[in-house]
């Protein structure tokens, strides 16, 4: 990626169903889009070849390592000066039942942690200058109506997504009113992760949902560009697509 007139987003997570939703998204809106990547980098290399328009990049990009992150934003920062979009779309979990508490092990926690809501939060600190450097700044953080419902794979999942709920309010606060923080909180998203589901399972959710559906990558993505493009007033918000699963049984 090269200096560049479009504004600019990073991705980070962009490899996967939501996150690859995301870049598409973004660079059909015009950006510039570092699709950010931990370990899979031919899918995210073939994402970035992909995109139209302005120029687009793949980057290795691990949340988890602070001193990486650092070097990555100075490495964006020297080519374009500037990220006017962050998406923090890494993620991980595994299924535990929520009162199987002995296979809820420590190992599991901390990884969930680490990379939910920590990875997240070291993520925005090392690109902060680079939003600052940026006209109209906006973080937005993946969420889960996990967080809220605690209803999810897991105990420490529903915790973490809770969390990275908390951290989108409390930054929202003090980045104020240069950098705009929000977190786009989907129910289940018909992707990669409900398709290794049992089909009854997904079943069961769409007759609990209202709108009776689930939503799709391509969903959350124009909640992220409703975000950056259509409320420049709004900030520390948490913007559901769930098809109103809050309000089922």
């Amino acid at each position: 990626m090269s200096a560049t007139a479009a504004p600019v987003a990073v991705v980070v997570g962009g490899g996967g169903g939501i996150g690859s939703a995301i870049c598409r998204r973004l660079a059909a809106d015009g950006h510039a889009v570092v699709v950010g990547y931990a370990t899979s980098r031919d899918r995210a290399e073939a994402l970035a070849n992909e995109l139209g328009g302005t120029p687009h990049a793949a980057m290795k990009i691990d949340n988890t390592d602070s001193n990486a992150l650092g070097s990555v934003a100075a490495r964006i920062g020297s080519k374009v000066g500037r990220v006017d979009v962050l998406v923090n779309c890494g993620g991980v979990t595994r299924p535990v039942a929520h009162d199987d508490l002995d296979n809820l092990d420590d190992e599991l926690i901390d990884r969930i942690f680490a990379v939910n809501w920590r990875g997240p939060f070291a993520t925005i600190r090392a690109f902060r200058p680079l939003l600052e450097a940026a006209p109209s700044p906006v973080v937005v953080n993946i969420s889960s109506v996990a967080a809220v419902m605690g209803i999810g794979s897991n105990v420490a999942y529903c915790a973490s997504k809770a969390a990275l709920d908390s951290m989108t309010r409390s930054l929202a606060r003090s980045l104020a009113p240069t950098i705009r923080v929000m977190s786009v909180s989907p129910g289940w998203v018909l992707g990669e992760y409900a398709a290794s589901m049992p089909e009854g399972l997904v079943d069961a959710q769409k007759a609990v949902t209202p709108l009776a559906r689930l939503a799709s990558g391509d969903d959350v993505a124009a909640a992220v560009s409703a975000v950056v493009h259509d409320l420049p007033m709004t900030t520390g918000a948490i913007i559901p697509v769930d098809g109103g699963r809050p309000l089922g049984i």
